[in-house]
């Protein structure tokens, strides 16, 4: 399938059905098209982005052994995981004249970012949450509208919201594993392995994209958009190992783990 083809149905298909639809034979970039900027992109009417603050926020760790909470805690990763599915097709879009290799290398995680959504919707309606019972929001969806180069996309998904998700799996697997649910926790710890691939792709690319002579650090800062920040790369708890497999320098790690998240925001913020 052309990866036009690909983006176009993730971002104007109005089921959930063809937008998490297997593609079966593999990829080609041969028409990348014009570049175009999405608005935003078609959805069901339940999973239409809600107005600000009426998504109802994650469950408490602590409050996991409820079944409807956990069930709540699956519907809202589902939603970010379709979110990074319809942002990286709104990158595919945007950016045609970045490199092929790039490009259909995020296909290929396009289709892991569908694969999560499926694990994350099939499960919280086992728990008596079905998705799009809830309202959503579009928070990673308006942060993409920020992105100005693939450079602003590697530092704001890749290196951020999916680094930071590094943590927030480790988190979610115990919490689910001490309500004993056993399946929650394979899911997040499936999810966690990806994700490391994941941060690794972003990281290549940004060492591929940025300035000669630029550092990595400097680079993510540089194409970070306020209030996205280092710190929000994080979880409650660092953990250094799943950065390393995905091969982030020592140096770039200690800078993530000292990164003060009280940092003001930019003049002009």
């Amino acid at each position: 399938m052309e990866l036009r083809e690909f983006a176009d149905r993730v971002l104007g298909s109005e089921t959930l059905e063809e937008k998490l639809r297997t593609v079966r034979g593999g990829f080609t970039d041969c028409e990348p098209g014009p570049a175009e900027r999405i608005a935003l992109p078609a959805r069901p009417e339940s999973l239409r982005f809600c107005q600000p603050r009426q998504a109802p926020p994650m469950p408490h760790l602590l409050s996991l052994g409820e079944p409807r909470r956990r069930g709540i805690a699956h519907h809202i990763m589902a939603n970010h995981e379709l979110q990074a599915l319809e942002v990286m097709a709104f990158v595919l879009r945007a950016f045609p004249e970045a490199p092929s290799e790039f490009r259909l290398g995020l296909a290929r995680v396009m289709c892991d970012e569908q694969r999560h959504t499926r694990l994350h919707a099939e499960r919280g309606a086992e728990l008596g949450v079905p998705f799009g019972s809830l309202p959503v929001n579009g928070y990673f969806w308006a942060k993409a509208q920020e992105f100005a180069e693939v450079l602003d996309y590697l530092a704001g998904l890749p290196l951020t919201f999916e680094g930071g998700n590094l943590d927030h799996t480790l988190e979610f697997e115990a919490a689910f594993r001490e309500a004993g649910d056993t399946r929650g926790g394979d899911i997040m710890r499936a999810i966690h392995h990806d994700e490391i691939e994941h941060v690794a792709f972003g990281w290549r690319w940004l060492q591929r994209l940025k300035p000669a002579g630029q550092s990595e650090w400097d680079a993510y800062v540089a194409h970070l958009h306020w209030p996205l920040r280092p710190s929000k790369s994080r979880g409650r708890v660092f953990h250094r190992e799943p950065r390393q497999a995905a091969g982030l320098s020592p140096e770039f790690i200690a800078r993530l783990e000292a990164d003060d998240p009280e940092e003001p925001a930019p003049p002009g913020a």
